[in-house]
């Protein structure tokens, strides 16, 4: 007998889910660390008889084999604590179902990494509306696409515009932004993943945690760029790995009854740490650039979709990233009111646009864009009952709607350090003079652009 794989055992798991509930009973299904599926009925309100339960239980074992849970099946009669796991705030609802006669259908995934693209935001992590709304998050699916550096010359240009900026270095794992902004002798003692050590035993008071740009001066107005690097100044004593291997996990509750505090929540507060400070040194920041890791990861998850205003998905036209960014958003599909919140905070951007005059290219680029967002996140969006919301292909407002940037031979191997008036030089300028004008219409649509 042919072994049954993983996504042949969830798609078997998912239609035992639905006959279960046809009997007007709720069910979930969860699937472990291993993706082994196990299937919850709620039968409190008529006990399931042991011979059906049984029987089930086989049906269930037979058609997902190894991806059976040791417990396939369970009946809520005989659970202890059922409303763990059907009043979870990290369920993902297939179907609502219809009182009396069909019952609901959830989905309870058991993850290390990517719960976030889908889950329910936290209590006390999504920041008050004014304050997401100034934090723009620069993201993308594959690395090596030029993301950091266009984090930098954005800041600068902001900079130059008057405006105190704060950019935050969230690629962890990869660090970046923060040399094309700082030596790395005069970064601050302390970075992110040390608030995130430190606040996960109460320890946060007195990190610093952000220093002025040493590479920018304004040639007028009093603009000033800030930085919160992943990690505070190298020293033989600063084991930077041992820290970034204790951060992500969610923390239990610190006394009995209290709330657990998970990772969305905890790097929230680490950014909130750090614009705190810049507004106690200087001044409240009036632009917060979130330079995100790439790939699948929560860190990205969170910074999309709950700790941002607005979101620039960097793309080259390939099918790896059209196929990456899909199944992201394939996450939101999943649930509608997520698509609601993020469809119009996001925008693409055509990273290393390889001709400026090739607007067939871009185009084509937007169509691809254009079609991945209709089928994810624009009105068809599965199961929602959503007010209409398809733009134009031709609509330059909208998410798939591209900014380019031009992509130049002598961005590779630049030296910041070398040249730390390196955005001013004439091909960065060209490179990024449309990018600039367009994500500035999005950021500060108020202000007349000179």
């Amino acid at each position: 007998m042919n072994p049954t794989r993983f996504d042949a055992a969830w798609h078997a798991a998912l239609g035992h889910a639905r006959r279960a509930a046809e009997t007007g009973r709720d069910t979930v299904l969860v699937r472990d660390l291993f993706g082994r599926a196990s299937l919850l009925v709620d039968d409190e309100s008529e006990p399931l008889p042991a011979e059906e339960l049984e029987a089930l239980a086989e049906a269930f074992r037979r058609d997902t084999q190894a991806f059976a849970g040791a417990q396939p099946v369970q009946a809520t009669s005989t659970m202890f604590a059922p409303e763990m796991f059907f009043d979870s705030p990290e369920l993902i609802v297939q179907d609502e179902g219809e009182p009396g006669r069909r019952g609901r259908v959830a989905v309870l995934e058991r993850t290390v990494v990517g719960a976030d693209w889908a889950r329910e935001a936290a209590p006390g992590a999504s920041p008050q509306p004014a304050v997401r709304e100034r934090r723009v998050a620069l993201y993308g699916f594959k690395g090596g696409v030029g993301r950091s550096t266009a984090t930098a010359v954005l800041a600068r240009h902001f900079a130059e515009k008057g405006h105190c900026v704060l950019v935050v270095d969230l690629d962890l794992e990869s660090p970046g932004v923060s040399t094309l902004l700082h030596g790395l002798d005069e970064l601050p003692e302390h970075g992110i993943v040390d608030h995130l050590v430190e606040a996960g035993v109460g320890n946060a008071e007195g990190l610093e945690l952000v220093t002025q740009s040493s590479f920018f001066t304004p040639t007028q107005g009093n603009g000033e760029i800030w930085l919160a690097p992943a990690g505070g100044s190298p020293r033989d004593d600063y084991d930077y790995l041992a820290k970034l291997n204790r951060i992500y996990s969610d923390l239990p509750a610190a006394e009995p009854g209290g709330a657990p505090k998970p990772f969305c929540v905890r790097l929230e507060e680490a950014i909130a740490a750090c614009e705190a400070q810049v507004a106690g040194i200087s001044r409240q920041p009036d632009v917060v650039l979130l330079d995100s890791r790439a790939g699948i990861h929560d860190i990205a998850a969170v910074t999309l979709t709950q700790l941002s205003g607005l979101s620039l998905l960097f793309t080259v036209d390939n099918p790896s990233t059209w196929y990456g960014y899909g199944m992201l958003l394939s996450q939101w599909k999943q649930r509608p009111d997520r698509a609601v919140d993020l469809r119009e905070r996001l925008r693409i951007v055509a990273a290393m646009f390889r001709s400026a005059g090739d607007i067939q290219r871009l185009h084509k680029l937007r169509d691809n864009a254009q079609k991945m967002f209709a089928d994810k996140l624009y009105d068809d969006a599965e199961g929602a009952d959503l007010e209409a919301y398809h733009p134009a292909l031709e609509d330059d407002q909208a998410p798939h709607s591209p900014i380019p940037i031009l992509f130049s031979h002598d961005l590779i191997g630049l030296d910041p350090l070398q040249d730390r008036d390196w955005p001013e030089l004439p091909f960065v300028e060209a490179a990024y003079k449309r990018f600039l004008k367009e994500v500035e219409q999005l950021v500060f649509p108020s202000e007349e652009l000179s």
